[in-house]
């Protein structure tokens, strides 16, 4: 079983106590319960003020909702970083991203201990020429796997015949 490394930033709060403003709806019958979710930026999410508000509010709701957020940032056209934002959402700022890299990869999550609410993240900048993370993907606060970004990649770009 893999073990992912030590998180790069570790604090005690909890996402829920952010307001949400949004109508769920679950289908009762199936009893799918979203766990995880990769959310890959483009430069349509950095380009307006409100599209930036609108993707780290998605991050923050997820996150809310315990669901294990992965934020893969390789938009070099813009210069923002969701990351960055999102933790300003949260009041919180890493110093692992200080500055804030454009490109960059992170995993973020947040879980109930026993006392206390549990948000971390495990933030990495991405350097052209340099081999992308691995992140954890966590399933259950206790089970994660790893998103291997570097061989994702080499993949992609051999099954779209870019190498």
């Amino acid at each position: 079983m893999w073990a992912p490394q030590a998180p790069t930033f570790s604090v005690d709060l909890d996402p829920a106590e952010l307001y949400q403003y949004e109508v769920l709806i679950f289908d009762e019958s199936r009893e799918r319960e979203l766990v995880a979710a990769i959310e890959i930026a483009s430069p349509g999410n950095q380009d307006r003020p409100q599209h930036r508000q609108s993707f780290v509010a998605k991050c923050a709701t997820l996150l809310q909702q315990k669901v294990c957020v992965s934020i893969v940032d390789l938009v070099t056209t813009m210069h923002f970083n969701l990351y960055c934002e999102l933790l300003e959402l949260f009041g919180q700022t890493d110093a692992a991203v200080d500055p804030p890299p454009s490109t960059y990869a992170v995993t973020c999550r947040s879980h109930t201990l026993p006392v206390h609410s549990r948000f971390e993240t495990w933030a990495y900048p991405l350097v052209v020429g340099q081999p992308m993370p691995i992140l954890p993907v966590w399933l259950d606060p206790d089970l994660a796997v790893a998103l291997d970004l570097e061989s994702s990649c080499q993949a992609a770009c051999q099954a779209l015949r870019l190498t």
